[in-house]
């Protein structure tokens, strides 16, 4: 064990109970912080924890967590009121993943009076929870260097002033709810509250659209393209962007986003322990260089509105709205602009007039003709939906065709689609990697 050495990795250990959904798996696994250290374990780095969790929990997370290489088990603080359940609606992150802190309201947390060997860490990894701050920076060293993950769970950007000095980075991500009320529109706003506690580094997890790193020192800022592929579980990708980003740090900050980025994607591609970390010792052996010269998908959560997304579907009131729901929600959840020509153009009655039915379908030509790009959803095979398929390739638009149903796997659909699935993953991912190209064709 080596105090000085060990990345400390601080905060709750939950268990994560991903909910049964037709055709998906239900999952049950200890989450929380141990996302984290199972990706300093993937690195073969050193690491301890320092746990928040209530008592039932403890025996069965020291002794995973000492499988994983955990140097040392420091059971910190004790959950009192909740079991640290968290009851996961969305595993892969199509929308918001509707997660569940089952009893939350009834949790309160105690510090424990055996914590002294927390001042002989110097570096640490904080995912701030329902646990005072202020008392954690009373029990770490003064010359702690920490690093914070306020994804989530942290209110007011005041409960780090005590670490004002101290601080490496602040990790934060899109889906942050500090971010959507701060950053959504314009990032400048955060950025400079979060350079008032002076960290040296800045790090934006943007989902399918890669991250972005921002050096305070230098006043850099780099682009880290995401690697797309299925989708099998996004719990805890986060978790382990954030750890493997802290631990590599030593390299230069925009090399430790890279790597980072490298260990999330294999995390997101299985929930299997022995597979995660075969695919990230594969993936680590390339160089940063080599990394860059693959390139991957980049499209910054701000930069998503400046495409304008023509939604090709039966986009009515009166039919079965399911699946078109489930991409709204989706769309919407991403950031990104949709024009849904029904809704704007207005909805015809059956009897329509000649004249009504010209002026609409007027109306949805120009429409087409100003977007970039088209995300159909042609359910029951809807034939204004298929036209409008046929006139964007007519116009060289990309179009992404999300057939939940399978009834459109006509050879013309597939073929002239940029991306055809009944997948709404895989569309998703052919949509950020289709804007992401027009992006770059337009720097």
């Amino acid at each position: 064990m080596s105090r000085n050495h060990d990345l400390l990795v601080v905060g709750e250990v939950y268990v994560d109970f991903t909910l049964p959904k037709v055709g998906a798996e239900s999952k049950l696994r200890l989450g929380g912080i141990v996302h984290a250290a199972r990706g300093l374990w993937a690195i073969d780095a050193s690491f301890s924890v320092a746990a928040v969790c209530p008592g039932y929990l403890v025996d069965q997370a020291r002794a995973y967590l000492e499988r994983l290489g955990c140097s040392e088990f420091i059971w910190m603080a004790e959950v009192k009121g909740a079991p640290n359940v968290m009851a996961i609606g969305d595993p892969t992150e199509l929308a918001d993943q509707a997660y569940q802190d089952i009893l939350r309201g009834e949790r309160s947390v105690g510090y424990r009076g055996e914590v002294d060997v927390l001042k002989a860490y110097k570096n640490c990894l904080i995912f701030p929870g329902k646990y005072d701050l202020t008392v954690l920076r009373s029990l770490l060293a003064e010359d702690i260097q920490a690093s914070f993950d306020i994804a989530y769970d942290l209110p007011d950007l005041q409960l780090l002033s005590s670490f004002k000095g101290n601080l490496v980075s602040i990790i934060t991500s899109t889906s942050s709810p500090m971010f959507l009320e701060k950053a959504s529109e314009d990032m400048s706003s955060l950025l400079d509250d979060l350079r008032e506690l002076s960290p040296q580094a800045i790090l934006l997890k943007e989902n399918r659209g890669g991250s972005r790193v921002f050096d305070l020192l230098t006043d850099d800022i780099d682009e880290v393209p995401a690697l797309l592929g299925e989708t099998v579980n996004s719990v805890g990708v986060g978790d382990v962007y954030s750890a493997v980003f802290s631990s590599t740090l030593d390299a230069g900050v925009f090399d430790a986003g890279w790597k980072a980025a490298r260990a999330a994607t294999c995390y997101a591609h299985t929930t299997y322990p022995d597979d995660f970390k075969r695919d990230v010792q594969r993936s680590l052996a390339l160089s940063v260089d080599q990394m860059r010269g693959l390139g991957g998908t980049v499209l910054p959560w701000h930069v998503r509105p400046a495409f304008q997304i023509y939604f090709a579907a039966p986009d009515f009131s009166y039919i079965d709205r399911t699946h078109l729901e489930e991409a709204l929600r989706a769309l919407a959840y991403h950031n990104f602009r949709l024009r849904r020509p029904v809704q704007e153009n207005g909805e015809l009655l059956p009897q329509s007039s000649m004249h009504e039915m010209r002026a609409a379908y007027l109306g949805d030509l120009s429409l087409l003709e100003e977007c970039d790009l088209v995300f159909a959803l042609p359910l029951g095979r809807d034939p204004g939906t298929l036209v409008e398929i046929g006139l964007a390739l007519t116009l060289k638009k990309p179009v992404i065709t999300y057939d939940p149903l399978n009834e459109n796997a006509n050879t013309m659909v597939i073929a002239g689609s940029t991306v055809y699935s009944d997948k709404l993953d895989s569309c998703l991912n052919g949509l950020f990697e289709t804007m992401s190209k027009l992006r770059a064709t337009r720097l």
